[in-house]
């Protein structure tokens, strides 16, 4: 064994350390000592990727599985730390157990009195409904009462795919361990399938450590069990379908994943102007299978509860600030917030007709790196969770400086818990991720462009 690998094992060691130290409840670290803390994991993590990028393949391979699997079960023995989405879930799971479409009536509806419990109803929460509330979709009454459950008063916003897997979570064991132990799975899964799939496509497996060992993944698939890594394991498996299956039968496979990735989180749907230069037949083969399957599996919904199955979505968006514009902390900072949704649509159709252009349609990723990170930037969410489908491309791309990007998310939710303003972390995070990912390209191409015209030439003394 190499001084470099040892330094490696004790790099992913001292990384798992960090992860467990950081959402163990046990360990009492406040705001600061756990900022500290995510700070950390991603220093380490940067310094890892380093390290394992430079072994031998084998060595490599063996320590990008090993914290493949190690980081995200070590995050998923802790409760949630930074979000409480798994309770809903795990809510929508025992809704439909009990036959009822997801879609049909808000957690707190009296319809569903029966399913409540101790446990995701507990005396005292966060999220309570008080006595004479009323359905804001309907005007009907609401039962009272405190739950785990997020936004009790309105109907789900998770689309069919993403609701099935909920089903199949309850219907295994029904619990919030194993919501996360579900998440971290997936995780694990994707690590599993870029090991496979990078070398198939003529790519280093060495990559697959961007995905890996990225503290992202371990704290919001792990930790959180955020339904996005269901949504970034299906969304590579469709792109190294659409690329390695070069036939007919391969455009409408990955079609299809596609179509169920996007019916999971709509994140994916940012995948599709890089696949645009595809030849028009097999574009037309993708883009039908995808359109099938999202309508196969929104059909049975829509169907039963007619409008509805568009849930909190269009609510979500006002209630987050994209309605007004006030959610783009870094657009606002040169447009008033009125004018912000407009630039916002501006900008991020120009990029998305620019990777249209230039996709490679044999590197797909590559394009939807760029529209996936720039639509984050100019977003700036304060949920580091919308980052993990970047983080999964970025592995098959290979281009760390997005890796900022998602970064900025968890420092946005660090500085917030330390009394930052959000906007002002939003700003600093997202600005700094920013300042990476064009400094990087501006350096590349500068290197490009000396590298194309040679050498400069030695000046030779005037003859005299």
């Amino acid at each position: 064994m190499t001084v470099r690998t040892v330094v490696a094992v004790a790099v992913l060691a001292a990384l798992a350390t960090t992860i467990v130290a950081v959402t163990q409840p046990g360990t009492g670290l406040g705001p600061a000592a756990t900022a500290a803390g995510v700070v950390a994991a991603w220093s380490l993590f940067a310094l890892g990727v380093w390290l394992v990028r430079r072994l031998p393949v084998r060595a490599a391979t063996t320590l990008i599985l090993l914290g493949g699997v190690v980081l995200p079960l070590s995050a998923a023995l802790a409760p949630p730390r930074t979000s409480d989405d798994l309770y809903r879930y795990v809510w929508d799971g025992r809704v439909q157990a009990a036959g009822i479409d997801p879609y049909r009536y808000p957690p707190a509806s009296v319809e569903l009195l029966p399913l409540r419990d101790g446990g995701l109803w507990p005396d005292r929460s966060d999220w309570c409904v008080a006595d004479g509330a009323a359905d804001p979709a309907t005007g009907r009454p609401l039962a009272p009462g405190c739950t785990l459950i997020n936004r009790p008063t309105v109907r789900t916003i998770y689309p069919p795919v993403a609701e099935a897997y909920f089903f199949a979570v309850h219907a295994v064991w029904p619990s919030a361990a194993a919501m996360r132990l579900a998440a971290a799975g997936f995780a694990i899964a994707t690590t599993l399938l870029l090991l496979v799939a990078l070398p198939r496509l003529g790519l280093d497996r060495r990559r697959t450590v961007l995905w890996a060992w990225c503290p992202l993944v371990a704290l919001e698939a792990g930790n959180n069990a955020h339904v996005d890594v269901v949504a970034a394991f299906v969304t590579v498996a469709a792109l190294v379908t659409l690329v390695s299956v070069a036939s007919v039968r391969g455009d409408l496979a990955g079609g299809a994943l596609l179509g169920l990735a996007v019916a999971t989180k709509l994140s994916p749907a940012l995948v599709l102007p890089a696949l645009l230069r595809r030849p028009p037949t097999r574009l037309l083969a993708t883009a039908g299978a995808a359109l099938g399957a999202i309508v196969a599996v929104y059909t049975p919904h829509v169907l039963t509860v007619g409008p509805a199955v568009v849930g909190y979505l269009p609510g979500y968006l006002s209630e987050e600030g994209y309605a007004d514009g006030s959610r783009f902390a870094l657009l606002t900072l040169f447009v008033p917030e009125p004018v912000a949704p407009f630039a916002a649509a501006a900008i991020l159709i120009g990029v998305a007709l620019t990777v249209a252009r230039r996709a490679d349609p044999g590197r797909p990723w590559r394009g939807a790196v760029v529209m996936t990170g720039a639509t984050l930037l100019v977003a700036a969410p304060g949920y580091p969770w919308y980052a993990v489908l970047l983080v999964a491309l970025v592995a098959l791309h290979g281009r760390s400086e997005w890796l900022a990007v998602a970064a900025a998310g968890h420092f946005a939710v660090s500085a917030t818990d330390l009394n930052v303003a959000p906007d002002l972390a939003q700003r600093l995070g997202y600005g700094a991720a920013g300042i990476v990912v064009v400094a990087v390209m501006l350096a590349e191409r500068r290197f490009q462009h000396q590298r194309a015209i040679g050498p400069p030439r030695e000046r030779r003394p005037p003859e005299r």
